[in-house]
């Protein structure tokens, strides 16, 4: 006979499951689904005639205009484990003028056996991507699944940044400058670094490195006013990280964080040290973050300034109010929607939302 829990006990775990998250929901949104019937849509952007480009993880390019959906040929063989496949897309600033779309993606290619995150880019002509080059790839492969990264933005001096996750190497890379992941890049739009980058003149550094000490940070944009770059990444259990990234500054992990093992053991006894940056903001629990962008338009009044981030966890879109670089407050949108992989603002001042087996949704405010 099996033994059934007192209901007591089903009502406690609920009400623990349940407290889980500290977030109120806000009830002032809705939405509109724009591209249905998407797996996982890590990333997306939109082409200057509307149409959007759109990566399926799975290693699918998808062109959407009008309601129609069309694959994209020319995508190089994708390395789909655990987390990693076709991840993030961006258009170059000057699109209009040359055409480069900016791909990140698990690739097999190079030193040892899986793999590990590249940074490629390509043109599109008549549904097909033409002229792809590789401009990154980080070594050594990797079987493991985890911690791939990876996000890509261009910032005002034309200079584009990529993130690369510790690839569950906690101990080995974050660290280490002379070896790739867990680690913010920076290099120029052809794939050369930059002179002025901290360590392109350190005996044995990866030239690219532009910040260190990450663990697996999957959103990063450009602050639409003061033009840094900020970035979230997840952390264990607990821990979960918004930063602002300065040039050289290693952001601690795995010797400085505010999460612990899985199994609720720590492997740090530290949550601060000098030489180490400080988060903007952090979440305990985790909300597992993916995806993020400012509300820079005046289609939803007093939110216009505010950070939305996805939570895959609990399945919102987070939005942050910030004053004087800290999060006063949070709420709630698209709640239980499903697990939010990506956000952006469109050309229209609209944001629009990457959903796991939904597809892309217009976020409307009542």
């Amino acid at each position: 006979m099996k033994l059934k829990l007192p209901i007591i006990g089903l009502i406690l775990i609920s009400i623990l499951t349940c407290a889980q998250d500290k977030n109120p929901i806000n009830k002032e949104n809705s939405h509109e689904v724009v591209v249905s019937d998407l797996n996982i849509p890590w990333g997306f952007t939109f082409l200057p005639d509307g149409a959007i480009l759109i990566n399926e993880k799975e290693g699918k390019l998808i062109h959407f205009k009008n309601g129609n959906k069309t694959t994209i040929s020319g995508l190089p063989d994708i390395y789909v484990r655990g987390q990693g496949g076709l991840m993030d897309i961006i258009l170059h600033p000057n699109y209009k003028d040359n055409g480069w779309v900016y791909f990140s993606y698990a690739s097999s290619e190079g030193e040892g056996d899986g793999g590990n995150t590249t940074i490629a880019r390509a043109k599109l002509n008549d549904k097909k991507l033409t002229n792809f080059e590789v401009l990154y790839k980080a070594e050594p492969n990797s079987r493991r699944g985890q911690h791939f990264g990876s996000r890509l933005v261009f910032d005002n001096a034309g200079y584009l940044y990529f993130t690369i996750g510790d690839r569950g190497d906690r101990d080995t890379n974050p660290q280490d400058i002379t070896r790739d992941c867990g680690k913010v890049y920076r290099i120029n739009d052809d794939g050369t670094i930059p002179n002025d980058n901290p360590f392109a003149q350190s005996i044995n550094a990866k030239k690219a490195i532009y910040s260190y000490g990450h663990r697996n940070p999957q959103g990063m944009i450009l602050h639409p006013k003061t033009g840094e770059i900020w970035t979230h990444e997840h952390g264990p259990k607990g821990g979960d990280e918004i930063n602002i990234i300065k040039a050289g500054s290693n952001y601690g992990w795995p010797i400085i964080s505010y999460g612990v093992n899985y199994s609720g053991t720590k492997f740090t006894e530290l949550t601060e040290k000098e030489g180490m940056e400080q988060p903007l903001h952090y979440w305990d629990p985790s909300i597992a973050p993916s995806g993020m962008a400012f509300i820079n338009s005046d289609k939803y009044g007093d939110w216009n300034g505010n950070l939305l981030v996805g939570s895959l966890k609990f399945q919102y879109l987070d939005m942050c109010t910030i004053k004087n670089n800290k999060v006063t407050k949070e709420e709630r949108l698209l709640d239980g929607l499903g697990r939010v992989r990506c956000v952006e603002q469109g050309p229209d001042g609209y944001m629009y939302v990457g959903i796991e087996n939904l597809g892309i949704v217009k976020l409307i405010r009542k």
